[in-house]
């Protein structure tokens, strides 16, 4: 039995596994959201959080702890400049596991890690299924007039306004011309 013995060995040696959390969390450090295995999503959740928990102190030796595991300079600026300043005070859990379903091809479980601060496309997502999905032809054609009574209006609101203009210059530069011949 395993009384007490913390994480997850992934069918890995130690080596490959921290190679794998580091990657993954380079790559979550990215693009704030990675598809992955249920089991290799939760294990990474531990080390990118405690791995955020150390640059939210943002001084130096945080610095060269978190660069020991992310090699990659983008995403450690990312990190440590945009990252760190949403999460804010945020006392811990900063990412999320989406649970998926199975994998077609082999029928592993998927998953989503994701930043919490950052799911933003989750929530551009829900509100387009919220939004009418089909329109009928005559709704369509509908819209489509008003806009163009709409464009017809502020076209010709245009032209009047331009024509005030021609009108209110025209006065202005008689007189002048008139001024130029009584002085000759």
């Amino acid at each position: 039995m395993r009384h007490a013995v913390k994480g997850r060995k992934l069918k890995r040696t130690a080596e490959h596994r921290k190679a794998l959390l580091i990657n993954l969390a380079t790559a979550l450090f990215k693009h704030k959201k990675i598809k992955t295995t249920v089991a290799k999503a939760k294990e990474a959740r531990i080390f990118v959080e405690r791995l955020i928990t150390k640059a939210r102190k943002g001084d130096i030796p945080a610095r060269r702890y978190v660069a020991r595991f992310i090699k990659d300079r983008e995403a450690l600026k990312e990190l440590f400049n945009e990252i760190v300043v949403k999460v804010g005070d945020r006392p811990g859990g900063y990412t999320r596991v989406v649970k998926l379903g199975s994998r077609r091809g082999d029928g592993a479980d998927l998953a989503i890690l994701e930043l919490v601060d950052y799911n933003e496309g989750v929530a551009k997502e829900q509100k387009k299924k919220e939004a009418p999905v089909t329109q009928t032809k005559k709704e369509v054609q509908e819209k489509s007039e008003v806009e163009e009574e709409e464009i017809k209006a502020e076209m010709s609101e245009e032209v009047q306004q331009d024509e005030e203009i021609k009108k209110t210059s025209e006065p202005q530069n008689k007189p002048s011309s008139e001024t130029d011949k009584k002085e000759n």
